[in-house]
């Protein structure tokens, strides 16, 4: 009797703190819906910002969005699976090992501003990129690489040892057994993971302030050297340093809603590739 009161208790508690997080989580989708969906049209997406950012749309901030995620995808997603593969496959459990999966994961806690730094320092100064989507976009893989290497180490992880294992037996190599039998079933989780990663880059600000976003530029960039708009830097700008805040206040809202709309867009794409990808392997 007394075990089940307790079990009572703790999922009452989890109901609890569910419902509470799906609250907050309603009324901030809510605010943001009810405040910014009139501004949302096919002018605000279509068009540029005109008359200092107080009329117009925000199409420059949307593709340079686009394009630095492209950017970090580039280098976060294959460098990050990579390793991932390397330590949980080939490399050795020794105390080196451990010190650098200590160092991915104390580098996942590091603020975003810390990378904007780094950035500016390695890739505007020191590589000569200056102030461009590809210095913002290889800032930005460097901060979503520790979230990729971890969420794909993890995935790999949960693959039962007995795939390796029966695929060696029948005379597979070590990367035939990781390519045929390994990675089919961690790619859903580790593609997940990379996402998540991805949609929480494309939402930073800090570090596309020091490496290559601009205050306002009517016009899309011609190549990746360029300067670009960005919606989490124009939403900030908008909402913070604007001379008439007032006036654009319902703008930023609608800048706020398809920035949430793009991650999300993002987070969906992912969530039906890897149902595909687990109905193939199922089939």
């Amino acid at each position: 009797m007394r075990k089940k009161i307790f079990e009572f208790i703790g999922f009452f508690s989890l109901r609890v703190c569910l419902y509470i997080v799906l609250a907050f989580l309603f009324i901030f989708l809510y605010d943001i819906g009810s405040k910014g969906g009139g501004a949302i049209s096919w002018e605000f997406i279509s068009q540029a910002p005109r008359r200092g950012m107080t009329e117009g749309g925000i199409f420059p901030a949307i593709m340079g969005t686009f394009f630095v995620t492209m950017v970090t995808a580039l280098l976060a997603v294959p460098m990050g699976m990579f390793s991932a593969i390397y330590l949980n496959e080939y490399a050795k459990q020794t105390r080196i090992t451990r010190i650098i999966r200590l160092s991915i994961r104390n580098l996942s806690g590091v603020p975003s501003i810390v990378y904007g730094l780094f950035g500016v320092i390695l890739f505007v100064n020191v590589l000569k990129f200056g102030t461009s989507i590809l210095s913002a976009g290889l800032t930005l893989g460097l901060l979503t690489l520790p979230w990729t290497i971890t969420a794909s180490e993890e995935a790999l992880k949960t693959v039962p040892n007995s795939y390796r294992e029966g695929a060696l037996a029948l005379g597979a190599t070590k990367w035939q057994s990781i390519r045929t039998n390994v990675l089919p079933n961690a790619l859903p989780g580790m593609l997940t993971g990379t996402v998540l990663g991805l949609a929480r880059a494309a939402g930073e600000t800090a570090p596309i302030m020091f490496t290559g976003a601009a205050f306002f530029l009517p016009f899309l960039p011609r190549s990746f050297s360029d300067q670009f708009m960005a919606l989490p830097y124009h939403l900030y700008v908008m909402a913070t340093q604007h001379h008439a805040i007032s006036q654009v206040r319902p703008l930023a809202y609608g800048t706020a809603l398809i920035l949430i709309l793009f991650v999300l867009g993002m987070n969906m794409s992912v969530v039906i590739l890897r149902y595909r990808l687990r109905k193939k392997r199922r089939a």
